[in-house]
């Protein structure tokens, strides 16, 4: 069952616990509530933020350098300034005002900012190019994770990582990130 934890040093985190079977198959039954077991014992299991984006997963755990994590952000910030996401239902807030030196200038309208966001992303995905931003958009932009996007795209297992990383550093090429 996820639960909210409010750490000091950063926003909201949801957490879950998730088992970890060793032979890789979900076999968990219930004994306590919540706490899940295997033939008597406890099984092992692991806390997930599921706020967590596969990008920041993947800096987190080293195969992803500072500079194309920032890259990565770069092209997420301008899918979410564009509102390129799909929506169910009518947004009545205003667009995110960029706070960063890549972001919308400050004379310009929330429309404005949305028609400028929109150009960097379709200029980055362009930069891209057809092999790149496909992956690009489902883990950095969609927020699926590795392993969802290569099933998807149909790539064999763990390729995701190494095409992922060459869009990235592309994408720093495209945003002139120093490094």
């Amino acid at each position: 069952m996820p639960r909210t934890v409010r750490p000091t040093d950063s926003g909201p985190r949801l957490l879950a616990e998730r088992p970890l079977p060793r032979d890789g198959t979900p076999r968990v039954e219930t004994g306590r509530a919540g706490v899940p077991v295997r033939k008597g014992r406890l099984a092992r299991s692991v806390t997930v933020n599921l706020a967590e984006s596969p990008l920041s997963w993947l800096r987190a755990r080293g195969h992803v350098s500072a500079r194309q994590y920032d890259a990565g952000e770069a092209l997420r910030r301008d899918y979410e300034l564009a509102q390129l996401a799909p929506r169910v239902t009518m947004q009545w807030d205003a667009p995110p005002t960029g706070k960063t030196a890549r972001g919308a200038p400050a004379g310009l309208t929330p429309g404005e900012a949305q028609i400028a966001a929109k150009r960097r992303f379709d200029g980055a995905m362009t930069a891209l190019g057809p092999g790149l931003e496909d992956i690009a958009w489902r883990v950095l932009c969609a927020g699926e994770g590795l392993k969802s996007a290569e099933g998807e795209l149909g790539w064999p297992a763990r390729s995701g990582k190494l095409v992922l990383g060459l869009a990235l550093d592309r994408l720093a090429d495209h945003y002139r990130l120093p490094g």
